[in-house]
């Protein structure tokens, strides 16, 4: 394995340990931050389990490697539910809004160092200009 998929699968574990430890664990785990974050961002506290849930597919989907673009696919748009949730509660843009930016391209940083097909199909190309 060459230093790209390496590198690639270091940043799918740091990636991935985040969102176990900051996001899933405290939804899966009904944590009083998890139920206040959502309150303060509009949403009923009873989506807390179903995101969590949701989280935690979409991460194993991404970690498993035949089904890793499926899990990506199905982060980014939790990602972007996240960004938009934020968006419409006038979060601070660079630490709460575009957070969701930020893991995005750490999950398919990640992928995409550790998966020669997806280089293949979006090839780094420092040649243009």
């Amino acid at each position: 394995m060459g230093p790209a998929r390496w590198i690639g699968w270091g940043l799918t574990g740091l990636f991935a340990a985040f969102l176990l430890i900051a996001s899933i664990g405290p939804k899966m785990l009904g944590a009083r931050v998890a139920r206040d974050s959502f309150a303060q961002l509009g949403w009923p506290e009873g989506y807390v389990l179903l995101v969590g849930a949701i989280e935690l597919t979409g991460l194993a989907f991404y970690l498993f490697p035949r089904t890793s673009v499926l899990g990506a696919v199905l982060l980014t748009g939790l990602l972007g539910g996240a960004i938009a949730t934020h968006l419409r509660a006038e979060s601070p843009l660079f630490s709460h809004t575009l957070f969701g930016v930020y893991l995005g391209i750490a999950m398919w940083g990640g992928l995409w160092l550790r998966d020669p097909v997806l280089r293949s199909v979006f090839p780094s190309r420092p040649w243009v200009t």
